[in-house]
């Protein structure tokens, strides 16, 4: 019987996730452990993967749930974490303080101020939950979802023996956008992918044997097509070679386009194009709209697409029929039939990218068998890619020591280190933006940080 653990089950992935596990042909029986330090949402929760056990007729699967980890978590051959420290309090001062200082963040959860303190919000929790698995649920493979992602890997890393994977869709998606873009069959293109999360580089990209940049490259000069993805073009045009992630996400991570007013209005459009504040302003009222979207849809009430306008659900996923491109369900299957997947994932660079840090995480192919994880060498980034990835991987180490040693200092020179950051605020400003933020989030940071 294979046991999965989902550690704040009130994510809107758990749907995703027990659905494409619901449509795998292997595991097809076992348990459901939902944990969320939330009693509602974890309800509701509950309710939910009941009703997808029982419609999708799958008797060989039960659901539990606790607000507790530490009852459910024995004996677990899967762990997913999903868990958001604070919950969606304290969005609106990771946006607002910075932007005071003249650093307008789009999303703000994977480097920046707000990633730094998404990750000295989180990672506490993190090693914590790390610890009670060493325990626990030593053999279980661990899939971690929580951003910032190579942090929170980072964390796991430097902390523990466990088999931890760090799991993002951006390398899936924006290889499908490619496709798109330059108007091929996806499963005809050939690529290599390699670098950090969320800033990977997709430094092959074929169809049929032919260099497809040439084809992009022309494509982005018609404005249609490049104000769809602004600044992943730009990036193309200038140095080379296509990011992962969104043009928003990727906007914040290095310092060309959202230090002045008239670049983000040059460069950054709406939304996930680079919108101003975009998660701040939309996700605390997208988790309300959400849940109440699950509500309706465990009495099996109708659901109108504007009311899934307003949530990150699309009407794809609540067809209990199919299977996302998510990798959990593929690494599940791959793992309980010892058939190897391979996915793109956030693990230790043991030479993997050979002008990268040793000591960081790096987003590199992993093929995952009945035993464990087994990540592939990728060789060299082109070095002036390898320099931008190096910058933030500066500012991850930074956060990290920053945790394992109750450090100040060292998640303030996080903030300075930070590209976009530093390229906008002297290093006093940087510090009383810190310490602002200290003051603002003290109720969810650890004790080092609430003393100046």
């Amino acid at each position: 019987m294979t046991k999965i653990l989902i550690l704040g089950a009130g994510s809107f992935f758990t749907f995703k996730w027990i659905r494409d596990i619901l449509n795998t042909p292997s595991p097809s029986e076992g348990t459901f452990a939902l944990v969320d330090i939330d009693p509602q949402r974890l309800s509701t929760s509950r309710k939910m993967a009941e009703k997808m056990v029982e419609e999708r007729n799958a008797e060989g699967w039960k659901v539990e749930s606790a607000t507790e980890r530490e009852r459910l978590m024995e004996e677990s051959d899967f762990i997913i974490n999903t868990i958001e420290a604070s919950g969606v309090d304290t969005v609106k001062y990771d946006y607002e303080i910075p932007k005071k200082y003249g650093v307008d963040q789009c999303i703000g959860d994977t480097v920046g101020p707000g990633g730094v303190m998404k990750a000295l919000r989180t990672a506490p929790s993190w090693i914590d939950i790390l610890r009670d698995a060493e325990q626990l649920s030593p053999n279980a493979l661990i899939l971690n979802y929580t951003n910032p992602m190579a942090m929170i890997t980072l964390a796991a890393t430097e902390t523990t023996e466990l088999s931890v994977v760090g799991l993002c869709h951006s390398v899936q998606n924006t290889s499908r956008q490619l496709a798109e873009y330059a108007g091929v069959p996806y499963e005809e293109m050939r690529w290599k992918c390699g670098g950090i999360n969320h800033m990977s580089w997709f430094t092959e990209l074929t169809h049929k044997g032919t260099n497809l940049y040439p084809k992009l490259r022309k494509k982005a000069q018609n404005p249609q097509i490049y104000r769809k993805d602004p600044v992943r073009f730009e990036t193309m045009l200038q140095l080379g070679y296509f990011p992962t992630e969104s043009s928003g996400h990727f906007s914040e991570y290095v310092p060309y386009f959202r230090k002045r007013l008239e670049l983000i209005e040059e460069y950054c459009g709406t939304e996930y194009k680079g919108g101003s504040g975009f998660y701040a302003k939309n996700w605390p009222e997208w988790r309300k709209a959400k849940d109440k979207t699950m509500r309706k849809w465990i009495k099996g009430e109708k659901i109108g697409e504007e009311e899934l306008e307003n949530t990150p659900l699309e009407e794809k996923d609540l067809d209990l029929s199919w299977r996302s491109q998510e990798y959990a369900s593929y690494i599940i299957e791959a793992n309980t039939t010892d058939r190897p997947f391979i996915f793109h994932g956030n693990v230790k660079n043991t030479g993997l990218i050979e002008n990268l840090p040793k000591d960081g995480i790096v987003e590199v192919p992993v093929v995952v068998d009945g035993s464990e994880f087994h990540p592939c060498r990728f060789g060299r980034l082109p070095e002036h890619l390898a320099s931008l990835n190096r910058s933030n991987m500066s500012v991850q180490r930074l956060v990290i020591e920053s945790i394992l040693e109750s450090d100040r200092e060292k998640a303030i020179r996080a903030m300075m280190m930070d590209p976009l950051t530093a390229a906008v605020g002297s290093l006093k400003e940087i510090r009383d933006m810190a310490n602002e933020l200290f003051e603002a989030e003290k109720d969810y940071l650890p004790d080092y940080l609430r003393d100046s």
